[in-house]
């Protein structure tokens, strides 16, 4: 799960692109101006704005480059960045542009793939992570330069856990098992987004479907949505919500509530909550009575599971998301270096504008290969209090979030159905689906099929 914007911003781009279907356009190629580039940043609110500003003032005392920064606000951005492909008139690099929206990029023609490829081995391939490299490329093109990201996690209590003698729940059977036994004493098993209409729900039930091997699309582009590893990840889903779960449909504010109040043993969330969860946002604080006299109290009794392993998975398994800068078609030279320094040193401060939903998928340098993962681990997070997250969870914690990028998986991306996937979260065919299992309308098989002719249906109109 995304903070709202991240969420519409990536689905308006997708959509806005797939529909225009244009081509990257420029009457001369590369751009004459080689002193001067124009950067679209899709980070418009306005602490990170002056932030950026910040970053760019010292590459252009570095370097001499001028750079005129363009923040574009989510709603703007879908519109703004086609009418632009269609006038010939890209800007030189986009930044935080999401998986989805980098394939349909590539899909239209609007990335320079090798300048982006160059800048990937100027830096160093071994020091990105491997997944995130193979998450912004395709066929060896490197479609886009990975910077950061963030991957679902389950959020659990470890004091209820400790006392129930449970194991970390880090599998479908764990996850049940404890459900059932803590949903109790109006403390419900487990929290997470059901509202059919929702982009979360989506993303938390593809979080769970990845873990065992449901798959939207083999690799010739088949929708495998009723397969047997999807039809047993609805109906585990499905359980889980109408068993051990808060009645009626939740989302991103409900979840996160019923959680900080300390009415639920387990939560499927972004890493975005961590700040939240430590006491560290006056808007969103912990509830629970505990947190009462201890901000952080909920945040010290918590645990977090990334990659979950599911009984038809091949491999533990978790969503993420990575945000990644792309040279554009067309783009001036100077292009490609603005990206090394946002790579480079640049890089701790533009992880460091939010570091509880920006890990580092670039680990660190080819002389200290730790070292931005280092710099993650004392960046201060929080908007009204600020302190490193380090502060607040341990070591043990911060190197299981480190090691999250290693395990992210999407649907459809390494398939090449970038189109498909920004269309079917225009519609969301699955959390409608999953919204029967929830209510007791559909049983799991009736409703993969459901979703796979839903989505089959989309797929005929982006094809």
């Amino acid at each position: 799960m995304s903070s709202p914007s991240t969420r519409r911003l990536a689905l308006g781009l997708i959509l806005a692109l797939a529909g225009t279907g244009v081509a990257a356009c420029s009457d001369d190629g590369q751009k004459s101006d080689s002193s001067r580039i124009t950067v679209w940043s899709l980070e418009d609110v306005a602490d990170r704005v002056a932030a950026t500003k910040a970053i760019i003032a010292d590459y252009t005392a570095k370097t001499g480059v001028k750079v005129n920064l363009v923040t574009v606000n989510e709603d703007q951005f879908p519109s703004l960045i086609a009418s632009s492909a269609a006038a010939g008139d890209l800007p030189d690099v986009v930044g935080s542009v999401s998986l989805a929206g980098v394939r349909t990029l590539s899909a239209n023609e609007l990335v320079d793939a090798d300048a982006n490829g160059t800048v990937v081995d100027r830096l160093g391939k071994d020091t990105f992570t491997p997944r995130a490299l193979e998450l912004t490329s395709d066929g060896g093109k490197q479609l886009a330069v990975p910077s950061d990201g963030w991957g679902q996690l389950l959020v659990y209590r470890k004091d209820l856990f400790a006392a129930a003698g449970l194991p970390v729940p880090d599998t479908y059977e764990k996850i049940a098992a404890a459900a059932a036994k803590l949903n109790t004493g109006g403390v419900a098993g487990i929290t997470a987004a059901t509202a059919p209409g929702d982009v979360f729900t989506q993303q938390t039930f593809e979080h769970l479907a990845l873990a065992n091997n449901c798959r939207l699309t083999d690799d010739a582009g088949k929708i495998t949505l009723d397969s047997p590893e999807c039809v047993e990840a609805f109906r585990f889903y499905g359980d889980l919500m109408r068993n051990n779960s808060v009645k009626g449909a939740q989302d991103v504010d409900t979840t996160r509530a019923t959680y900080f109040a300390g009415k639920a043993a387990m939560l499927i969330w972004s890493p975005f909550i961590l700040d939240e969860l430590a006491g560290l946002r006056a808007d969103a604080r912990p509830t629970c009575p505990q947190c009462q006299s201890d901000a952080a109290w909920l945040a010290k009794n918590s645990g977090f599971v990334t990659a979950i392993k599911g009984p038809n998975g091949t491999e533990p398994a978790q969503y993420g998301e990575v945000s990644s800068w792309s040279v554009l078609d067309g783009a001036a030279d100077p292009a490609k270096s603005f990206v090394e320094y946002m790579l480079s040193d640049g890089y701790p401060r533009w992880f460091g504008m939010s570091p509880e939903g920006r890990f580092p998928v670039r680990t660190g340098t080819p002389e200290d290969k730790q070292k931005f993962r280092t710099a993650w681990n004392t960046s201060p997070a929080g908007v009204d209090t600020k302190k490193p997250l380090s502060e607040v969870y341990g070591e043990d914690v911060l190197a299981t979030l480190r090691r999250s990028p290693d395990t992210f998986q999407r649907w459809g991306l390494t398939e090449n159905q970038g189109k498909l996937v920004g269309a079917i979260l225009g519609e969301l065919p699955v959390p409608k689906a999953l919204a029967d299992v929830v209510g007791g309308k559909s049983d799991a098989r009736a409703a993969a099929e459901r979703a796979r002719k839903d989505v089959e249906a989309i797929a005929k109109g982006v094809n």
